[in-house]
C-alpha cells in the first residue's frame, strides 16, 4: 500500500467527518461545512488517483466499485449542498444533514474494506 495515498484518503476522511458531522451537531448546513466536504472530496480524489498509480489502474472488486460509487456520491453531495446553500432553501438547509451521514456512511465501505479484507485473509 502506498504509504502518501494512505495519509491522503486518511486525510480524507478527517476533513469529510469534521463536515458531517458538525453540520449533523450544529442542526444546520452551513457554508463552512460545504468547504469540508469539498476538501474531503478532493483529497479522496487525489489519494485514490495515487493508488490507481500504485495498483495499476481501478480493481473491479468491492473496494474499487464502492469507492468509485463514495466519489460520485461525494461529487454530488458537494454539488447539492452548494444549490441548497445558494437558494437559501431553510427546510433543506435543516434537513440536509441526513444525506450528508448516509453519504459519510457509504464512504467508509471503501475506507475499511480493505482492512476487513486483510483480517479475512490473514
Amino acid at each position: 500500500m502506498d504509504p502518501l495515498a494512505s495519509t491522503i484518503i486518511t486525510a480524507a476522511l478527517v476533513f469529510y467527518s469534521i463536515g458531517v458531522w458538525s453540520e449533523r451537531f450544529s442542526g444546520e448546513l452551513k457554508w463552512w461545512h460545504l468547504g469540508f466536504f469539498i476538501l474531503g472530496l478532493i483529497a479522496d480524489t487525489w489519494g485514490t488517483g495515487l493508488m490507481f498509480e500504485f495498483v495499476g489502474g481501478m480493481t473491479f472488486d468491492v473496494h474499487g466499485i464502492s469507492g468509485l460509487i463514495a466519489i460520485i456520491l461525494m461529487f454530488v453531495h458537494a454539488l447539492w449542498a452548494f444549490i441548497v446553500l445558494r437558494k437559501n432553501d431553510e427546510k433543506a438547509i435543516k434537513n440536509f444533514h441526513k444525506f450528508s451521514v448516509l453519504v459519510w456512511f457509504i464512504w467508509l465501505i471503501p475506507y475499511f474494506s480493505p482492512m476487513f479484507f486483510a483480517m479475512a485473509v490473514g
